[in-house]
């Protein structure tokens, strides 16, 4: 069983830093509590390499300061299984986001897994290890860690530190190693792990069924719970969940009596918030909505659309048996219906390592650059061109 070393003093923090400066790669995973709190709370930080492990205490240590200082060095890979909490974690006390980077999870398609493999499933499928889920619903903050706590969060990134060199070599024989960088450099943006309160209802599903009355509402209502959540460090949905924003939006009380009405609402937010919510209510339903601005789907496609759909597919699924993917990792048929209908810089085929395989040609077929035809019994692509 490996040793791990447990950092909870200012100089075991300065010995494991001296450590780090000398590894090219690490191990990376947090544990973190945030049922009662809008911001993650910080309890755990585990740092492996083949050689060593170590978990430290943030809750113990006065300060981080020296430990993220080295971690952040642009000479280190920091290696993370779907990393986006931890990284909003770093966000939230540096930040900064730390690069460069590597998850496994968005790896993990490459080499034909799922997409947004588990964690568990890759250790249990590349390392035939099943991983003990006996402290999985831990409380992090309480001290001390017992033994058997501090070993569950050392084996996260114990094998995290096996699976890393996998991927690498399988990688390397595909010839998929700078396939990826696109995918992680895009973990880089701040974007990510700031959440701006007045583009809170963008996240809110169902709001396009809203009139747009109602839909003002709900942008009203959806900023100002963001912004009292943060500034509480309290969970949204301790002050209203979603449907009590779309019931407020259909019923819009103006007076406090009338909110305290509607049903499954707080009493202690009635009381505490009543006056500014119906206020916020009242001044919403006067002033137009912020347009959706979503470039939507025809309700009903046409068979000719059906039909182009079919042969964007056709090429997916081409390039996807060329490389031993399944398809659906490559390009869902929503994905190409976004690809062609919206023509939206978000959409995964126009990024990465999607974008290299199949995106750039299904750009061309869109264009009528290129063409899909038959040659030797078997679909290919054909210069537009060379048919002229």
């Amino acid at each position: 069983m490996t040793n791990i070393q447990y950092i909870n003093t200012p100089d075991q923090l300065v010995k494991l830093c001296e450590q780090i400066k000398k590894e090219p790669w690490l191990a990376l995973d947090t544990e973190f509590l945030r049922e009662k709190t809008y911001y993650p709370k910080f309890c755990l930080l585990q740092i492996a390499t083949p050689e060593w492990v170590a978990c430290v205490d943030p809750i113990a240590l006065p300060s981080l300061d020296i430990l993220f200082e080295v971690i952040y060095s642009p000479s280190i890979v920091k290696v993370f299984h779907s990393c986006r909490q931890d990284l909003e974690i770093f966000y939230q006390l540096t930040g900064r986001i730390p690069a460069p980077l590597f998850d496994t999870q968005i790896a993990a398609p490459l080499l034909g897994f799922q997409e947004n493999p588990g964690y568990a499933m890759l250790v249990s499928s590349l390392l035939n290890v099943n991983l003990n889920k006996a402290h999985t619903r831990a409380d992090w903050t309480k001290r001390p860690l017992i033994a058997a706590e501090i070993q569950y969060a050392a084996d996260d990134v114990i094998y995290l530190c096996k699976i890393y060199q996998m991927m690498l070599q399988k990688l390397a024989e595909l010839g998929r190693t700078d396939w990826l960088e696109r995918d992680f450099a895009e973990l880089e943006n701040p974007n990510l792990y700031e959440v701006k309160p007045e583009k809170a209802w963008l996240k809110i599903k169902g709001k396009n069924k809203l009139t747009g009355r109602q839909l003002s509402i709900v942008q009203a209502l959806a900023e100002w719970r963001e912004k009292t959540a943060q500034s509480e460090d309290r969970p949204k949905s301790w002050l209203l969940r979603d449907e009590l924003l779309f019931d407020m939006a259909k019923l819009q009380p103006e007076a406090v009596g009338d909110l305290a009405n509607v049903r499954g609402i707080n009493e202690r937010v009635v009381n505490r918030y009543g006056t500014e919510l119906c206020q916020l209510i009242t001044a919403a339903k006067n002033r137009p909505p912020i347009p959706l601005n979503e470039k939507g789907r025809p309700a009903k496609k046409t068979q000719q659309q059906e039909a182009i759909l079919d042969i964007l597919t056709a090429l997916v699924r081409i390039r996807a048996e060329e490389n031993s993917l399944n398809p659906v990792i490559l390009a869902t048929r929503k994905d190409l219906e976004v690809l062609l209908f919206n023509d939206d810089d978000e959409c995964p085929l126009l990024h990465g390592w999607r974008f290299k395989m199949a995106g750039r040609e299904l750009v061309g077929l869109l264009k009528g650059e290129l063409l899909l035809g038959i040659e030797s019994d078997r679909l290919a692509i054909i210069e537009g061109k060379s048919l002229a």
